[in-house]
């Protein structure tokens, strides 16, 4: 912890980068995102198992974005980040939201965080992407700390979710969709929390013509997240903040996670692992199969 509140402070003393983002404690078990622009706050810097955001949904933001431009000289963000977080920027990289060498990633050896603040870390309150999760050293970092450990064992539930659901017949499918979308309260805690929904004016947010209605009402609740689904597919990382910011607990990770299934399947894809790959839907292969669209 000291050797990462020392690093950050003194790249702030040189000016080598604007802020850095990261994480502060507020109670023994909870942790929330914190910017700092002062060398001498870096005391504040935690990272352990309760630190749960992906912060790299702030990358995009534009008040965030003008800090890198003090005394008309472009300085970097430092970011601390998950390794799976990390996908979340190469992602950004990817689809030309943020530059590479505008951004300085402080990561880490990770094992796991909980999946819900207040209780201990362990097999039983483990995220559910930390079950499935092999990248526990980050695939791009500029700076790394911590020990290696290993994950506490947990199944993966979600795929389990996955499985039970596409063995229901096709309305029994729907009618557990149309249960979780009714508890929709159209809050958008999802676009806001999510990295790759950067988008400066969402479509749900215009109004000339009306794409998507904003009542909380089953036509637009299954109109937002269906579509949501859509723009996310191939894109999304995984991550689960979705899923966690959503204050009716709709699992939301259910759909996402089920197209990355098939686009890993179909075209050998997972989203935010290379920087040097195309995105999906930014590629034509001659050699990919026909068989989605007969």
């Amino acid at each position: 912890m000291e050797e990462l509140r020392e690093y950050a402070r003194e790249f702030l003393i040189k000016e080598e980068v604007a802020a850095i983002i990261g994480y502060t404690q507020v109670s023994e078990r909870r942790t929330r995102p914190v910017i700092i622009t002062d060398p001498e706050e870096t005391s504040k810097l935690v990272f352990n198992e309760y630190c749960l955001n992906n912060l790299a949904v702030y990358l995009t933001k534009a008040r965030i974005k003008a800090l890198s431009r003090k005394k008309d000289k472009v300085l970097k963000l430092a970011v601390t980040a998950k390794p799976c977080d990390v996908h979340s920027i190469v992602a950004l990289i990817q689809e030309n939201q943020v530059h590479r060498n505008e951004i300085h990633i402080i990561s880490f050896n990770c094992h796991g965080v909980v999946n819900d603040f207040g209780k201990e870390f362990s097999g039983e309150n483990l995220a559910y992407k930390c079950a499935v999760c092999e990248t526990h050293k980050p695939l791009y970092f500029d700076k790394i700390f911590g020990e290696e450990k290993e994950t506490p064992e947990a199944g993966d539930l979600i795929l389990k979710k996955i499985e039970e659901i596409e063995s229901m017949p096709h309305r029994e499918r729907f009618e557990f969709f149309k249960k979780e979308f009714d508890k929709c309260i159209k809050c958008y805690a999802c676009r806001a929390v999510c990295p790759l929904c950067y988008c400066q004016r969402c479509i749900t947010d215009k109004t000339i013509p009306r794409w998507i209605e904003s009542s909380s009402h089953q036509r637009g609740n299954f109109s937002w997240n269906i579509v949501r689904a859509f723009h996310l597919s191939a894109r999304c990382t995984g991550c689960g903040e979705c899923d966690r910011a959503c204050p009716m607990d709709i699992p939301l990770s259910l759909l996402n996670r089920k197209m990355a299934m098939e686009a890993k399947k179909s075209f050998s894809y997972v989203s935010g692992r290379s920087l040097e790959t195309p995105t999906l839907v930014g590629s034509f292969n001659e050699k990919d199969s026909d068989e989605l669209f007969m």
